[in-house]
């Protein structure tokens, strides 16, 4: 193992700790167990966490649904962090945030921040100017005086890594970083996601069902197919077919299909179904709170989804998933091998629409 970075010394001492994330909730689905370790570890360290918002904009109008991030309900619930920074969406709170964070004077800041690296050297630093800064670093060009001086700011840094595609998983990767940073090791039986659904979300996700004519003993199937980037999503119109055939098979001849539709899209979604005659097409998205989906994730007999994070939920609810994946993430693959199938594009750098429905119904009959 290399040195620790954080000496020995300096964590036995402090008081408190700031971790910096342009969190997602993929991210945090792992991130989460190697939080909980380090409380484990240095119980006597309070752990505040800087939610930094990638899309901070000026723009007013997208203000209240930057506020509404459902990744917030979750670090809120989860009980481990005494501050969450959860307003850095807009140019002024922003500044707010580092003001206030500059005045709890961290004694450590860690970054785990793998976008614009240098950025986030200078942001921890800004955090807090006497402390120990430590980032992400990856290699820079010799004449790029803006990085090397942003660099230089840092006490320490995380090397940048490079999925491998051998086997490495980004839950391995992230242990690595807590085990680099504070000399504790995480055991691979402990990186399993966990999601601690109130029985308030489970009976709110089973009375909208009903709500819908959704009978209690209903096989439930739940799809997904939009994701933030469109070249890890799905069109729409292929779930609701691929909804359609998996009702010839004997197995899901009853079933209820539950489309996932972010907000801005429910008007969409609402056109591409009228046609649909069966009745057992349910429209979903957690506009409430967080809690919603992993509520009714956790009610389904199967979970398909593109690459973003329900893939990951369904391991932790423990529904079997059918993944659609890119092949440009190897480390972000389900981590429950046993209850998920991945559907790979056949490309490089392909797009998700390479996948069609008869692969999809290719592996379902194939698992039937």
């Amino acid at each position: 193992m290399a040195e620790q970075l954080i000496p020995s010394a300096l964590l036995r001492k402090a008081d408190k700790i700031l971790f910096v994330a342009h969190l997602a909730l993929g991210d945090f689905t792992y991130m989460q167990n190697c939080f909980r370790a380090f409380a484990r570890a240095f119980p006597h360290i309070r752990m505040h966490l800087w939610v930094d918002e990638v899309r901070r904009t000026p723009d007013a109008s997208q203000w209240e649904h930057l506020r509404k991030y459902a990744l917030y309900d979750w670090v809120k619930a989860c009980g481990m962090f005494d501050r969450i920074y959860d307003q850095t969406y807009s140019p002024q709170l922003y500044k707010q945030s580092i003001d206030e964070a500059r005045a709890e004077h961290y004694p450590i800041v860690v970054s785990f921040a793998v976008l614009r690296r240098h950025l986030y050297a200078e942001l921890a630093r800004k955090l807090s100017p006497q402390g120990f800064i430590v980032a992400q670093k990856k290699r820079v060009r010799l004449l790029d005086i803006r990085k090397h001086l942003a660099y230089r700011k840092l006490d320490a840094f995380i090397p940048a890594y490079a999925a491998t595609g051998q086997g490495q998983h980004i839950s391995a990767i992230y242990a690595g970083w807590f085990e680099s940073l504070f000399g504790m090791a995480i055991p691979e039986s402990e990186r399993f996601p966990y999601l601690d659904v109130s029985a308030q979300w489970q009976q709110r996700a089973r009375a909208d069902l009903r709500a819908q004519g959704v009978a209690d003993d209903a096989p439930l199937v739940f799809l997904n197919a939009f994701s933030k980037s469109e070249e890890r999503s799905w069109p729409l119109q292929r779930m609701v077919e691929l909804a359609g055939r998996m009702r010839s098979l004997e197995k899901w001849r009853d079933a209820h299909f539950i489309l996932n539709v972010v907000p801005e899209k429910l008007a969409q979604a609402r056109s591409v179904i009228a046609a649909d005659q069966s009745g057992k097409l349910q429209l979903f998205s957690a506009e409430e709170n967080f809690f919603q989906l992993p509520a009714v994730l956790s009610l389904c007999s199967l979970i398909v989804s593109v690459e973003t994070a329900v893939m990951h939920l369904a391991n932790a609810v423990h529904v079997p998933v059918v993944a659609l994946m890119r092949q440009t993430s190897p480390e972000w693959t389900p981590i429950d091998a046993a209850n998920s199938t991945v559907l790979s594009v056949k490309t490089r750098k392909g797009w998700l629409t390479e996948i069609s429905v008869d692969d999809v119904m290719e592996v379902l009959t194939r698992d039937a």
